[in-house]
């Protein structure tokens, strides 16, 4: 694929994968859907009538409830999807009901249908979930991969110890791994052998080499060996008498006082101990960790290595259709493979741009990012969208057309402030801020006197407008007569102290104004990473 550019979307996996991504293109799948594995168990099976509301359910944050969107795809699945998938999901409707539990295995019966769909011959699926639905999980795993594809249930203990009331610690989540063939990509992966395994390795040669031996003797081993006599010892051996003379050569025998002959085996010439389906070596993100984000469902690094590395090869394709912050992506681009990430809030594509920045400058892939808004037409059409919550969506992208973080990452009542920059303009090392309010409907005078009230309440210095209507002359003249912020450590420079951007502005490269003394810190910046040597992905042309 010389002209391959690396795909980064904005939307519903589902729509993005049937509308986007051919047959059989996609070398390796890894995805963490979210699940609110937090809340009342009990409340996931909750029978849930068509007409309730859907702001009355509080099992999952953004997608999974049973409404009429899940009896709709429920209905795709049975009379279009693959028989197996047909017969369990409908077993699953009579023994769960309709609740959230049934809509979100519903959606990911679509989805794994069109992963499967998607995935090359020789790919692999790597699907990561906890307790609270993995078993049903894998029943529809099973169902679209067939059972004979089924590779491991691997077991990551992401943290030491968790306490929970009257049952024990729920400390693990669990990776169900499958491949779409009989012929898949594998390379085994190692970890560090135990200090108990490497503490047998006591013999150390002149150069410092620690080894130790093991018998060279084929005696009572099944198969036979080799009898010949070396070097006054003779014995049915495991090796025939050439390599035995290479081995000598090579200084790698050890001769014992008894005239024995045994084979030296050095501890830096060993792999490292095969990594098994229990995963204990990878902690979690912690809060001192130097890759946290901030991101709730973030996961290490060294997990998805783990995976990529095992499971695709350099240049391989990676799709991870729930993206969050990144992890996936950022590991792949990393590790010299191609990627597509998908999600469908505008709030993880954001945070991953900035992290795909951050950790890899000048050096990151091209990539191309799709599904946002280009023109005012297609602003407006995200605004008013309400199947995924538009209004939350289109202020999160607006945000990100000035490099600010949302005021708040939940859903709730509008305190006013929708966003903010934190920015400097000395050597103090405190930051200053802007707040931002971001609004797609009709606008006033009053906008402007609210957003004063907030910067005061704030204590920021600057407050920014962003509208999707054209201001009123009121407005801007309100605007005006806040007059300038003035930083000490920049003299001579005058910012407005209330700005007012429209989309329009916006789009054609249009900028907040602020002192840019340091980079602003925003978001939480991702360490920097280098790419792995001796790969050039190609770039389209």
């Amino acid at each position: 694929m010389p002209d391959w550019t690396n795909q980064l979307y904005f939307g519903d996996n589902l729509s993005v994968l049937r509308e986007h991504i051919p047959d059989e293109s996609v070398d390796l799948i890894y995805l963490d859907p979210p699940f609110n594995s937090n809340a009342t168990y009990n409340v996931l099976f909750e029978e849930k009538s068509g007409e309730d509301s859907a702001a009355q359910i509080t099992a999952f944050d953004d997608t999974w409830h049973w409404d009429l969107v899940s009896e709709a795809a429920f209905r795709e699945v049975v009379t279009q999807g693959p028989p197996q998938l047909a017969d369990i999901l409908q077993a699953m409707r009579s023994f769960l009901g309709q609740n959230d539990m049934m809509a979100y295995l519903t959606m990911m019966a679509q989805r794994l249908d069109e992963l499967h769909r998607v995935l090359k011959p020789t790919g692999s699926i790597y699907l990561h979930c906890d307790s609270t639905a993995g078993h049903y999980l894998k029943l529809l795993l099973d169902a679209v991969f067939g059972k004979y594809q089924f590779r491991n249930h691997i077991t990551w203990r992401r943290t030491s110890a968790h306490s929970d009331a009257n049952r024990f610690g729920r400390n693990t989540d669990f990776i169900f791994y499958y491949s779409r063939s009989e012929e898949w990509t594998w390379n085994q992966q190692y970890q560090e052998y135990e200090e108990e395994y490497k503490s047998r390795f006591r013999r150390k040669d002149p150069d410092g080499r620690l080894w130790q031996d093991y018998d060279l003797s084929a005696k009572g081993l099944t198969g036979g060996g080799y009898e010949y006599e070396y070097k006054g010892a003779r014995s049915l051996w495991r090796v025939p008498l050439e390599t035995m003379q290479q081995l000598d050569a090579e200084g790698r025998l050890h001769f014992t006082s008894r005239g024995g002959i045994r084979r030296k085996r050095y501890l830096d010439e060993m792999p490292g101990r095969p990594v098994q389906a229990l995963w204990e070596d990878i902690p979690p993100i912690n809060s001192q960790a130097r890759e946290r984000l901030g991101y709730p469902s973030q996961k290490p690094e060294a997990l998805l290595e783990r995976v990529i590395l095992a499971s695709s090869n350099e240049g391989d394709v990676v799709l991870d259709p729930f993206c969050g912050c990144g992890t996936a992506v950022a590991v792949a681009e990393r590790l010299n493979r191609r990627w597509i990430g998908i999600d469908i809030t505008h709030l993880a594509v954001s945070l991953m741009q900035y992290r795909l920045r951050d950790s890899f400058g000048s050096e990151l892939s091209e990539y191309q990012l799709i599904g946002l808004p280009e023109d005012v037409a297609s602003a407006r059409a995200l605004a008013t969208e309400s199947e995924h919550d538009g209004r939350y969506q289109f202020e999160y992208w607006a945000l990100g057309l000035v490099d600010a973080r949302p005021a708040t990452g939940k859903k709730g009542a509008d305190s006013g402030v929708d966003g903010y920059i934190n920015f400097f303009d000395d050597n103090s090392g405190v930051a200053k801020r802007i707040v931002i309010q971001v609004k797609s409907g009709h606008v006033n005078r009053g906008v402007i006197a609210a957003l004063k009230g907030d910067m005061e309440r704030e204590d920021a210095e600057i407050g920014i407008l962003i509208t999707l209507q054209e201001p009123t002359e009121p407005m801007r003249q309100e605007a005006v007569g806040v007059g300038f912020y003035e930083p000490q450590g920049l003299p001579g420079n005058h910012y407005p102290k209330i700005q007012i951007l429209t989309i329009e502005q916006l789009l054609e490269g249009a900028q907040a104004d602020y002192p840019r003394f340091a980079a602003p810190q925003t978001f939480r910046r991702a360490p920097r990473r280098q790419r792995r040597e001796g790969f050039q992905q190609p770039l389209s042309e």
